[in-house]
């Protein structure tokens, strides 16, 4: 049996704001400077499709679902480490069945009812047996039991090593009310009424849902842990990044989390500065069946004329660095690096010998970077003779890519895994059966690899096994790694301790941990 004691992932949590006259005035809905030292105002590009924590697949408002909620461990800010939240401590059995979580003191619902382990086992069940979109993450939990108001007891149907990131996951099982629940259960298990409110345990309760406009989360007071800097979170939904630049300048806002131009980053306004951590966000191009690259001297020729290394710092400056494998560099360290070959003048041989050569790529997302990218790419491909063309996909196309009777040669997309165990990068884009193996490739003896390193808990073996597999997937040509990108959040001077997590999508700034600091 192995132990594993509670490890505190909260910052401390003290500060100031040297607010000035004009910020107060400039600062929307406030009549005293006061007012705008406890309030952190930010901006979300999309708008919230529901709060509701079990059924959506929610990116830009993670930071504001998992302030409001809570689950029984989480991923420590700034690491991959599993730290204990709801669960002061827990116990896993030798053959790896059984999950023995002890509950944290004192903790209270924002509606005041106790937090026990019979709402952890409510909770979980409501995720797991009603078809809810993230209730995967709980599939292989077979039996819950409750020995007493404190103790939790999750029996697997198989070893899944990947477990306990499945619960820390920023997506992972959360815990709601049960009296919640069951008061706003019409029959559709609470599900209309979470996508626009809120009990859970964390530090912030949601006080206004104002859909494409507004959503306000209010510090809970009677929070069982440390206290939030902030007393209030106002959020507003602003899609145009330049519209969101100017607030920032203005001092309307007080950081835009996600998409502010790489390029604009080394000469940034006074008044603002950086905060970037490493994050889980490698760019990748997955390779449809049968296009040009299925010739082996093709694909090295093209390889030759993509290697990120000729183009990352164009497209990033500092902040992104080539991808060292088929997983994201925060998760696996490989022994042995993938490599692009360099001899331009072989592939421009290569090339020339198979005659013309067309490619097509698909960009994911119309955001600034995919451009950039595709740019780069082509350029260096016109080099060895390669003649290709990008375009955006319709929202939503990507995933339908292996029925398009015409997709695109290449797709070009971040894909960040839902937890920071590699079984959650290869079972989520590469394997056969995988939701996100966007053009339906299959390659079984790599996955044959996937699912014998998926038993162990010895992680150098573990990842050996990985890197394995991993290699021969890009040997294959069905995935190409490009490079991982920082979480880049530019924001206000002395705004201090964001709380950014690898795991989490980027921009989640920790409203928990974020404040005011010289």
């Amino acid at each position: 049996m192995q132990t594993y004691p509670c490890l505190t992932n909260q910052f401390t949590r003290r500060g100031f704001c040297l607010s000035t006259l004009v910020l107060a005035v400039l600062f929307q809905g406030s009549s005293a400077i006061a007012d705008a030292q406890d309030v952190l105002r930010i901006p979300y590009v999309a708008d919230i499709g529901t709060f509701d924590p079990d059924n959506g697949f929610e990116t830009g408002a993670m930071s504001a679902i998992d302030n409001v909620y809570e689950g029984l461990v989480e991923y420590e800010p700034g690491s991959t480490k599993i730290v204990g939240l709801l669960a002061k401590s827990w116990e896993i059995s030798d053959d790896g069945l059984t999950y023995t979580f002890h509950l944290a003191d004192g903790v209270k619902f924002h509606d005041g009812t106790p937090f026990n382990a019979a709402a952890v086992v409510k909770s979980f069940e409501r995720r797991r047996d009603h078809g809810l979109i993230l209730s995967y993450f709980l599939a292989n939990v077979k039996d819950m039991r409750t020995p007493d108001d404190s103790t939790v007891v999750l029996t697997l149907g198989h070893p899944q090593p990947s477990f306990l990131d499945a619960l820390s996951s920023p997506w992972g099982p959360k815990i709601i009310s049960q009296v919640a629940l069951a008061e706003h259960d019409n029959g559709d298990f609470a599900t209309t009424w979470l996508n626009e409110h809120a009990v859970g345990t964390g530090p912030f309760k949601l006080a206004e849902f104002k859909r494409g406009q507004r959503y306000v989360l209010e510090r809970n007071d009677d929070y069982w842990g440390n206290k939030p800097f902030f007393r209030q979170i106002q959020i507003s939904v602003v899609p145009d990044i330049s519209q969101q630049i100017l607030q920032l300048q203005a001092g309307a806002i007080d950081a835009v989390p996600i998409n502010y131009p790489f390029a604009q980053l080394t000469s940034l306004p006074g008044g603002l500065e950086i905060t970037a951590a490493p994050s889980m966000i490698p760019y990748y191009l997955f390779v449809k069946p049968n296009s040009p690259l299925d010739d082996p001297e093709v694909r090295k020729a093209v390889l030759t004329a993509i290697n990120p290394a000729l183009w990352v710092k164009d497209a990033f400056g500092e902040f992104a660095s080539p991808s060292r494998s088929v997983y994201p560099n925060v998760m696996l360290d490989p022994v042995n690096v993938i490599r692009f070959p360099t001899d331009f003048e072989v592939a421009k041989a290569a090339i020339a010998k198979h005659g013309p050569v067309n490619l097509v790529i698909g960009l994911h997302s119309a955001a600034p970077s995919y451009g950039r990218i595709a740019d780069l790419m082509i350029a260096q491909l016109a080099l060895i003779g390669v003649k290709a063309k990008a375009y955006v996909l319709p929202s939503g196309a990507a995933y339908n890519l292996k029925n398009d009777p015409n997709p695109p040669d290449l797709l070009l997309t971040i894909a960040g895994p839902d937890a920071a165990h590699p079984e959650n990068q290869a079972k989520v884009f590469f394997t056969k059966s995988a939701p996100l193996n966007y053009f339906g490739r299959v390659l079984s003896e790599a996955d044959a690899i996937v699912d014998q390193a998926g038993q162990l808990t010895d992680v150098k073996k573990r990842d050996a096994l990985y890197e394995r597999a991993g290699q021969l997937y890009f040997d294959a040509g069905i995935v190409i790694p490009l490079v991982d990108v920082n979480d880049v959040v530019v924001h206000a001077k002395g705004l201090k301790d964001l709380g950014l997590r690898p795991v989490y999508p980027p921009g989640n700034i920790d409203f928990a941990t974020v404040r005011w600091g010289p």
